[in-house]
């Protein structure tokens, strides 16, 4: 669904980035691990359309994805929830999940602002509330609903359980679950390896930009002595 084939990409002329390949099948999460500056958020905006791709391709479905602008990038299916939640502090929690609306491609369900309150009944009783009032973990739950309101094939997650309550950490993973059940395609970015594997059939651990390794996420290896000094643990 989504593959990345020898993406340098950074800020301007500066790579932050190297010769990064990977791939998203439907149905897969894939989890990008690593410290601060690693690469990973990096990785996300360059699909995203908002770091600069250097070199490489980007294919999302059957159509390369370099060089459009974001907007263009999410009709396509591809949605979004960056790193610090981003949500719209002055609308209401309602509001906010109609900022995200679009029409769901055709003979999918579609998602609603009730199924949303259904899933996370905090936002269901903070439908008239500013968004920028809400804790970060009500903010974290009314961004992954924003995303999931313009029906993406494949979502990309920037730390979503960075500072999260563990209740709320629960609650996200086990949406992210029953999501890659009905086929969505997972990529997160994210510090806590052991928070990872709770979702992950995949791992690729980076450090400075380069793949130090990729692979399943049961493999020895993904937890073994010779990453540890690459992650944050």
């Amino acid at each position: 669904m989504l593959e990345i084939r020898s993406l340098i990409a950074g800020y301007g002329r500066a790579p932050a980035v190297f010769a990064l390949d990977l791939s998203l099948r439907a149905g897969e999460a894939v989890v990008l691990l690593g410290r601060n500056g690693a690469g990973k958020s990096t990785t996300l905006k360059a699909c995203m359309g908002l770091a600069t791709l250097l070199s490489g391709d980007i294919v999302f479905g059957d159509k390369a994805i370099a060089g459009l602008q974001p907007h263009e990038i999410a009709r396509l299916g591809l949605g979004y929830v960056p790193e610090g939640r981003r949500v719209f502090a002055g609308l209401t929690v309602a509001e906010n999940l109609e900022a995200g609306r679009r029409p769901p491609p055709a003979g999918t369900p579609a998602w609603s602002a009730e199924r949303l309150y259904d899933l996370f009944p905090a936002l269901g009783r903070l439908r008239a509330r500013r968004a920028g009032s809400l804790s970060g973990g009500e903010q974290q739950m009314l961004a992954l609903g924003r995303a999931l309101m313009g029906h993406p094939r494949a979502l990309l997650l920037d730390e979503p359980l960075e500072g999260l309550a563990p209740l709320v950490v629960d609650a996200i993973l086990r949406l992210l679950g029953a999501l890659k059940r009905e086929g969505m395609a997972l990529l997160l970015a994210e510090q806590n390896p052991r928070l990872a594997r709770r979702v992950a059939d995949r791992v690729c651990v980076l450090d400075s930009g380069r793949v130090r390794f990729s692979g399943a996420v049961d493999d020895p290896a993904a937890s073994g002595p010779a990453l540890a000094r690459y992650l944050a643990v």
